[in-house]
């Protein structure tokens, strides 16, 4: 049985809307502070594909209004599952932006679970929308996933490895300064910018680093701008692997 649901949020963007637009509706912009690897083709009719950790979703533009809205559906399921995704950019004085976001669909039967996953994520995202289009504007990056589904470990203890990890307190307050070197990969030199108990987020100057765990879960997305290391998804899936190993 499906659940129809709708999340609608609003956020302010200390960016102009040609800049909010190529953020939200170009592949390397979403590149640049969503999830995974992505294209778009720019028109309706065309297609806007995302690939994560091997695995590529496909969904059909509905809405290509360059500058001020940009719409996704993806196909329905055999089970009657569909998500839309639309974003409606308004500009304001002194070269900011709203962006209003509605997310919507059919979920399945654990629809509530799902739901309140969706719920909570959305905030983190268009939260690193902002950090994207503030501290690094006009600028690409390159995306790293990687993922694991660590057994036997409660959500709190995945959140207490990953603090071990990163050398920080089990909750670290936003602000809160990092500075560590993991295992086999470059030093960590910034501070947190958003700290829950599913999300922890450190800005770096060549980066945004993003973790987030739950229930048998495990993973990162990282946005790094500049020139990324050869091998960096590779190193920070090892990472990963062996932080709940």
């Amino acid at each position: 049985m499906t659940h129809p649901f709708e999340i609608e949020l609003r956020t302010a963007l200390p960016a102009d809307p040609e800049q909010v637009w190529e953020a939200i509706a170009t592949g390397p912009g979403i590149d640049s502070w969503f999830m995974g690897r992505n294209e778009v083709d720019p028109r309706e009719g065309g297609v806007a594909a995302m690939e994560t950790g091997g695995h590529r979703a496909e969904a059909v533009v509905t809405g290509y209004e360059p500058g001020k809205r940009f719409a996704t559906r993806t196909a329905t399921g055999e089970d009657g599952r569909f998500m839309a995704f639309e974003y409606l950019i308004e500009g304001r004085e002194g070269g900011s932006t709203v962006l209003r976001l509605v997310h919507s669909g059919l979920l399945g039967d654990d629809w509530q679970d799902e739901y309140d996953a969706l719920r909570r994520g959305w905030p983190f995202h268009l939260h690193t929308l902002a950090e994207y289009l503030t501290h690094f504007p006009g600028r690409i990056a390159v995306p790293v996933f990687a993922m694991t589904m660590p057994a036997g470990q409660s959500p709190q203890q995945l959140g207490a490895a990953l603090a071990r990890g990163l050398a920080l307190p089990v909750t670290p307050a936003v602000g809160h300064p990092v500075q560590v070197e993991p295992a086999g990969l470059p030093a960590l030199d910034g501070e947190v910018t958003w700290s829950d108990q599913e999300h922890l987020q450190i800005r770096t100057a060549d980066g945004i680093y993003s973790f987030h765990h739950g229930p048998g879960l495990a993973l990162l997305g990282h946005h790094l701008f500049g020139r990324a290391p050869e091998g960096a998804e590779a190193a920070w899936q090892q990472w990963l692997t062996g932080l709940y190993a």
